[in-house]
């Protein structure tokens, strides 16, 4: 990682309200980058792809009027390092719960979104003793049903056909694809695809996420965490029901989906749905995703 990546994430943590400041630490054999600010109980926030801890700059300082927020750029991701292994998500959640230790807590409240949100879930089922509460952001944990996933959509298919998964299978070829800022067309791509009003990301916000992204090894790690998946799938099916208070939000369909889901996952399920947008709620509703979490994590 330049210099420069760390002068960015230093200016734009200062940018925030709430005193942020950008931090690094060396925990389970690698060295994270998350951003921290406000005061109170410690509520972790983690990014979904292809995001950064920049994801959450529209929630963090009205969070941090009532929590220690904590924004992470997990295993692979923005300003953390890029190792070559160990992106099963219950490793990763690993990460977190000694970056939590390394902070002087024993137990945190925690929310993920995409990627984010099956570490979360996989921190809050394997260090139960360790959570508090966790809020899971439109994306259940990788199950079985990933393999059912159809390679070319049938003529009825409402969308949307998930190739990018099976893309990211691919071993060098993406790295060789994307390089030399061409993933600013699969950034573009995915947020087009995923947002009511496409303008919610601004350029200058996809040029924060291309930046992030662009590098080989940072196109490596990025498939790294869709690589794990099979090993995912396998330590999902080991896994108990979630004893922490659990929140799901999600919009539309896959708000219906996620109802379903997550009451067989957890002893303790609530649901919100956010209206007016699709994947990427953080970024296009932060007003409603502020208050369904401060209302959850109280």
């Amino acid at each position: 990682m330049s210099p420069n990546a760390n002068d960015l994430d230093a200016e734009l943590a200062a940018s925030l309200d709430g005193d942020f400041s950008s931090r690094y630490a060396d925990v389970n054999g690698v060295r994270l980058h998350y951003v921290i600010g406000g005061q109170g109980e410690p509520l972790v926030l983690l990014p979904g792809w292809p995001e950064t801890w920049w994801e959450y700059r529209k929630v963090m300082p009205a969070l941090a009027e009532r929590y220690r927020v904590i924004a992470v750029d997990i295993r692979g991701m923005g300003g953390s390092e890029k190792p070559t292994s160990g992106f099963e998500k219950k490793n990763m959640a690993l990460d977190i719960r000694e970056l939590a230790r390394h902070l002087g807590y024993e137990k945190i409240n925690i929310a993920g979104h995409g990627i984010g949100a099956m570490v979360a879930f996989s921190f809050a089922n394997t260090h139960p003793e360790a959570t508090e509460k966790v809020a899971i952001l439109n994306t259940t944990h990788i199950d079985e049903s990933y393999y059912d996933f159809s390679m070319v959509p049938r003529p009825d298919h409402q969308g949307p056909h998930r190739w990018w998964l099976a893309f990211h299978q691919v071993r060098e070829l993406p790295e060789q694809l994307l390089a030399d800022g061409r993933y600013r067309y699969l950034i573009d791509y995915m947020f087009n695809l995923s947002l009511v009003n496409p303008d919610s990301i601004t350029s200058e916000v996809r040029d924060v996420y291309t930046r992030a992204y662009s590098s080989p090894a940072a196109i490596r790690a990025a498939q790294g965490w869709f690589q794990a998946y099979q090993q995912d799938i396998e330590d999902f099916l080991s896994y108990d029901k979630v004893t922490a208070p659990m929140l799901g939000l999600a919009y539309g369909t896959f708000f219906d989906y996620m109802k379903q889901v997550l009451p067989t996952q957890g002893t303790d399920v609530r649901m919100a749905e956010i209206k007016n947008t699709r994947n990427y709620l953080v970024e296009e509703q932060p007003e409603a995703v502020t208050e369904e979490l401060l209302a959850f994590f109280g």
